[in-house]
């Protein structure tokens, strides 16, 4: 108060929370991006497991839109984690140009075709191989309807689960721990932590429960850490591009969901993850062996750096960071 009685104007306090968030998100943004991202779809997977598709706790059964409940029961807190934290700590880490950066790697296409071939049929034939192993050359052809709803189930797998996990895991997160880490301890790093993210749907009817043994879980964590050196390596090979990685998480998918069953009927679900597992770490350990631990990845340079294009060209890469030649 002023000898008078009369108040002195107040200078509004800048809100200084958002310049807070931020110097937090940069200064540790891969250990709030996994927070964040195991986090947000933990919470939002609650329903399902405690629903009649999970525990049972809560009487409410989820409907099942185009055959599964996990459209309703699963996608949501899919959707919320990996790429809604991705676009959370880009905003906060990178601003606006990155996320317009960060926008335009979803749209990556521009791969050569030798990598398309690579990415759509070495999944299939991988699968393949290791049915045929663990089935005892036990095979049958698939029916017309499978091989009819192959394709538009890989399509609808691109805008689910790719699309939901993809920017995530390998578009925000690998490329941060490979310029931290080497290329193989990155893979090892991000690996297991992209296993465990899956671990409370294992209380659900995605994991096969309650039929499940406690098996499971310890297969698919197998599978995801081997499976994850093969896409990093198809990451760093295409220009670090999604969509080609999307394509090969979802190959495995749409596979598994498809063919899998209608081809190798001797297989059963615990039985079936332990042959994904070892196929995937076969594949893994060629790739460890043939590129000595790289991975394909080739540390990012300034544009002006005198030995760029010498690098680029040396690593396989040609007209522009996207292009990829034999």
């Amino acid at each position: 108060m002023t000898e008078n009685g009369t108040s002195l104007p107040r200078t509004p306090v800048p809100d200084r929370l958002p310049t807070r968030l931020r110097a937090m998100a940069r200064a540790r943004p891969l250990t709030y991006f996994f927070l964040l991202a195991n986090g947000l779809s933990w919470v939002a997977w609650v329903p399902y497991i405690l629903s009649q598709n999970g525990l049972g706790i809560w009487g409410y059964r989820f409907p099942a839109i185009l055959g599964t409940t996990q459209v309703l029961g699963v996608l949501p807190g899919a959707y919320l984690g990996p790429i809604g934290a991705a676009f959370a700590m880009t905003a906060l880490v990178d601003g606006r140009t990155g996320l317009r950066a960060w926008t335009r790697r979803l749209w990556r296409w521009r791969v050569g075709g030798r990598w398309y071939a690579i990415t759509l049929l070495s999944v299939p034939a991988g699968m393949l191989l290791t049915g045929l192993a663990f089935s005892g050359g036990q095979v049958a052809a698939p029916s017309a309807a499978a091989l009819i709803a192959f394709v538009p189930m890989l399509l609808f797998q691109m805008i689910t689960t790719g699309l939901a996990e993809e920017p995530g895991w390998r578009d925000f997160a690998l490329p941060r721990l490979q310029s931290r880490f080497s290329p193989l301890r990155a893979a090892f790093v991000l690996g297991p932590l992209w296993g465990v993210w899956h671990f409370p749907l294992f209380l659900t009817e995605w994991g096969g429960y309650p039929e499940a043994s406690w098996t499971r879980p310890l297969a698919f964590f197998t599978f995801c850490v081997a499976f994850n050196i093969v896409m990093s390596w198809v990451f760093n090979r295409t220009g670090q591009s999604l969509p080609l990685s999307m394509l090969m998480h979802v190959g495995v998918n749409t596979f598994a969901s498809v063919m899998w069953s209608e081809m190798f009927p001797s297989l059963d679900g615990e039985l079936a993850l332990v042959a994904m597992g070892t196929g995937a770490s076969v594949a893994a350990a060629v790739i460890v062996v043939a590129t000595r631990g790289r991975l394909g990845y080739v540390p990012a340079l300034p544009s002006d750096h005198g030995d760029a294009a010498p690098l680029v060209r040396r690593a396989g890469y040609d007209r522009g960071p996207t292009m990829i030649e034999s």
